[in-house]
C-alpha cells in the first residue's frame, strides 16, 4: 500500500478533514441565511460559524478516541491541543479580530476628515471564533467523527 493509499485509506483522517470540510461549507450557507449573499471566499476563510478550526480538531480527537481508547495517550495529548487550539481561536484570535474593527475605524475616521492621506489597506476583522462558534464546530467534529469511524 502506498502513501496516498495509506492517508486515505485512514480513517481518523477522513473524520478530521470531513470535520474541518463540512465546517466550511456550513460557513458559506451561513453567510448565505444571514447576510443574503453568497460568498465563496468563506470557504476558505477564517473566523465565523462555525469554527473549522474547532471541527478539525475535535473531529481528529473523537476519533482517535474511539479507535484508541478514550483512555490512551494519544487521546489525551490530541484533547490538550485541541483544547489549546479552541482556546486561541475563541480568545487570542477573537480579541485580534476586535482590535483590527477599531483600528480600521479609526483609519476611517482619519480618512473621512481629509487631514491625511491613508494608504494602508483594511484590515481583516473575522479572524477568531466566539465561544458559540467554537462550540458549533466542536460539536460538529465529534457528531462527524462518530459517524465516520
Amino acid at each position: 500500500m502506498d502513501l496516498a493509499e495509506s492517508i486515505l485509506n485512514n480513517e481518523t483522517f477522513i473524520a478530521s478533514i470531513l470535520s474541518w470540510f463540512v465546517a466550511q461549507c456550513l460557513k458559506v450557507v451561513h453567510t448565505l441565511i444571514i447576510d443574503k449573499r453568497f460568498n465563496v471566499s468563506r470557504f476558505v476563510g477564517s473566523g465565523g460559524m462555525p469554527s473549522s478550526h474547532s471541527a478539525f480538531v475535535m473531529g481528529l480527537t473523537t476519533a482517535i478516541g474511539l479507535t484508541h481508547g478514550f483512555d490512551s495517550s494519544t487521546f489525551s495529548m490530541s484533547l490538550v491541543f485541541s483544547l489549546v487550539i479552541m482556546y486561541d481561536a475563541a480568545g487570542v484570535r477573537h480579541a485580534v479580530g476586535k482590535q483590527a474593527a477599531i483600528i480600521n475605524k479609526i483609519i476611517e475616521d482619519i480618512h473621512n476628515r481629509k487631514e491625511k492621506k491613508i494608504t494602508e489597506k483594511r484590515l481583516k476583522e473575522l479572524i477568531g471564533h466566539t465561544p458559540i462558534e467554537v462550540l458549533a464546530g466542536a460539536i460538529l467534529g465529534i457528531i462527524i467523527a462518530n459517524l465516520v469511524i
